[in-house]
C-alpha cells in the first residue's frame, strides 16, 4: 500500500514535470527563444527540487567508505589468553537464546554496552546513542561497533561502516526518499561478517 502511494507522488511529480517542460518549449518557440535551452533549463530545475542531493550524498558516501571504513583487530584471542591466563575456560556466553531473547545491556564507563560474557562486550557508538557520532554528512552516518576488554577498557576489534538516507537504520523525513538509502559501504557486509567471526571466538561457554 505504502509502496503504491510511493508510485502515485512520483508519478504526478513526472507528470508534472513534463508539462512544465512541455510549457517551456512551447513558450519558447512562440516567443523566438531557445526551445532546447528553456526545456533543459526548466527539465533541469524539476529535477534538483527533489533529488538535488543525491549525487553529493553518493560521492561524499564513496569517500568515507574509502578512507575510514573497515574492520580492525588489535588484539587476537591467542594474545589476550596469554595476556589473561585461565580467564577464557571460566567466561559464560551471553548470548541471546530461546529463554533470553535478548542481548543483556549493563552501565560501562557511563555507557551502554552489550555484554557477550563477564569479561567481555560490545561498544556500540552510533548518531542514534552518541552525541560523538551525529550526522557525519548530508544524509550520512558512521557506525562503529567494537570488541572491549570491560576490565582493562581495551578494544580487541573494531568495525566501522557508513549508511546513507534511512539505511535501513533511521526513520521520518529520510525514509520517504528511498533513493538515498544505502545500508552500507560496499565492502559493510564483509567487514560485519569478520567482526562477527572473530566475535564468536570470545563468547566462551554456553551454560
Amino acid at each position: 500500500m505504502f509502496g503504491l502511494a510511493y508510485l502515485a507522488v512520483f508519478g504526478v511529480y513526472l507528470l508534472a514535470s513534463v508539462g512544465a517542460v512541455m510549457w517551456a518549449v512551447g513558450y519558447a518557440r512562440k516567443n523566438g527563444k531557445s526551445a532546447m535551452g528553456w526545456g533543459l533549463g526548466v527539465a533541469f530545475v524539476m529535477y534538483n527540487i527533489v533529488f538535488w542531493d543525491w549525487i553529493p550524498t553518493v560521492a561524499v558516501h564513496q569517500y568515507y567508505c574509502e578512507k575510514e571504513a573497515g574492520f580492525w583487530v588489535y588484539k587476537t584471542l591467542d594474545q589476550w589468553k596469554a595476556e589473561n591466563p585461565g580467564v577464557m575456560e571460566g567466561l559464560v556466553d551471553n548470548s541471546p537464546n530461546e529463554k533470553y531473547p535478548n542481548w543483556p545491556t549493563e552501565d560501562w564507563a557511563g555507557k551502554k554496552i552489550t555484554s557477550i560474557n563477564q569479561r567481555l562486550g560490545i561498544l556500540y557508538k552510533d548518531h542514534l546513542s552518541s552525541a560523538e557520532e551525529s550526522e557525519l554528512f548530508l544524509n550520512g552516518w558512521r557506525w562503529k561497533t567494537e570488541l572491549v576488554d570491560k576490565k582493562t577498557g581495551e578494544v580487541l576489534a573494531r568495525r566501522i561502516d557508513f549508511s546513507t538516507g534511512n539505511g535501513g537504520y533511521t526513520a521520518g523525513m529520510h525514509s520517504m526518499r528511498f533513493w538515498l538509502a544505502s545500508e552500507s559501504c560496499i565492502n559493510g557486509i564483509e567487514h560485519s561478517a569478520n567482526f562477527n567471526g572473530f566475535l564468536q571466538q570470545f563468547r566462551g561457554a554456553r551454560k
